[in-house]
């Protein structure tokens, strides 16, 4: 079982820039033809600074760093026993190519179901841009198979 005393563990603060060249190859692999992730001048027309993240590409952003799933090795977790269970996303501003987002984790809860078969642990992440604002809200379950 998973030791609940990680519940409100924050982990350190985590900066990535949003790049036009990333937006464009994500956008892109993702399907999205809508012109404002690919063209600038569409962009601007639409009424942002310059390409807008596409949905869920905060997500990514958020896992560029040294090592994305250190919190499995902090709760003891083997990789190989993980199934990526539910994201989600609040945006609450644009965030465009040129912004660079803070990413502040925290584990927000860990319970188990099915007898201990399978934990669940959730994370809970804050974006803000360079400004400070606030451009969005994300939420990560995790659940980890004991059998």
């Amino acid at each position: 079982m998973i030791d609940r005393k990680f519940i409100g563990h924050e982990f350190a603060p985590t900066t990535a820039e949003v790049e036009k060249g990333r937006l464009r190859f994500f956008a892109k692999a993702t399907g999205n033809k809508d012109a404002i992730y690919s063209d600038e001048e569409a962009a601007r027309k639409a009424g942002y600074a310059s390409l807008p993240v596409p949905p869920t590409f905060l997500f990514c952003l958020e896992m560029d760093r040294d090592d994305p799933m250190d919190f499995l090795n902090l709760l003891g977790v083997d990789l190989g026993r993980v199934l990526h269970g539910e994201q989600n996303f609040v945006y609450r501003a644009p965030v465009c190519a040129g912004d660079r987002i803070t990413f502040r984790t925290r584990i927000s809860d860990i319970y188990d179901k099915k007898g201990g078969m399978l934990e669940f642990i959730i994370t809970e992440t804050e974006a803000r841009n360079q400004h400070g604002v606030h451009v969005a809200d994300m939420r990560r379950s995790i659940v980890v198979r004991n059998a």
